[in-house]
């Protein structure tokens, strides 16, 4: 089966998963605040690479349930490749997801952009000023909507694993359905709480409802593929 093929009979399509503090849990140690001003090559460079990747363990329980789930699996992150890759190969989960959006995904390039300065004469070249670009990530609307369009799945069939109370507020917004993970209560815009993922065969029964999968898909996320080649 080739991905955005219907799952006849099931009420989803995608699951889209955040990774931090949601594929493993904040207890774990290595979580970061990340904000979102800053110079991006440098700060995932030295942020990153000064996280405690160690403390992350494999997490075979974890996989058998992704790996038993019949959609289309997607990793939405802020993060950037390199992360995502580290990420996955410790907890053993490199195999399990079809496809992966992160910071390189919705941002391609962070460069300025040259403009002309309209109060200077002459061209652009020998007055340029440099406009900063507007980074894309979660939890801004245009950050799924832009994901919806590029990994083309539909929002009415498709469910948004977060840890965080503004991407599932953000999620509801486009239409998602939303589960808060790393909680044990809803909070606005949620459908579902989880306190962890290991539980959602039990919350979300409906996700095996299906008479059609995706289990013989392989990533084909060309992030993933160059981080993991890295």
């Amino acid at each position: 089966m080739e991905a955005g093929k219907s799952l006849s009979g099931s009420k989803y399509e995608c699951l889209l998963f955040d990774m931090d503090d949601t594929l493993y849990p904040l207890s774990s140690g290595i979580n970061i605040a990340i904000g979102y001003e800053f110079d991006n090559d440098e700060f995932h460079a030295y942020a990153h690479g000064k996280l405690p990747y160690d403390l992350l363990k494999p997490d075979p329980v974890l996989k058998n349930l992704l790996l038993s789930m019949p959609q289309r699996r997607i990793i939405f992150t802020n993060s950037d490749n390199a992360h995502v890759a580290q990420v996955l190969g410790r907890l053993g989960l490199e195999d399990c997801f079809h496809d992966v959006i992160c910071f390189e995904t919705l941002n391609p390039t962070s460069e300025p952009v040259k403009i002309r300065d309209e109060t200077k004469t002459g061209n652009a070249e020998e007055h340029p000023t440099f406009e900063k670009q507007k980074i894309i990530c979660k939890p801004l609307i245009q950050a799924f909507e832009a994901s919806i369009l590029m990994m083309n799945i539909d929002p009415k069939k498709t469910i948004f694993f977060d840890d965080s109370v503004r991407n599932i507020a953000s999620a509801k917004a486009v239409g998602l359905h939303t589960v808060i993970v790393g909680r044990s209560t809803l909070v606005p815009g949620a459908d579902y709480a989880l306190t962890s993922l290991h539980n959602i065969k039990e919350a979300i029964p409906e996700i095996w409802e299906t008479g059609e999968d995706y289990s013989e898909l392989r990533i084909n996320s060309s992030a993933v593929e160059t981080a993991v080649l890295a």
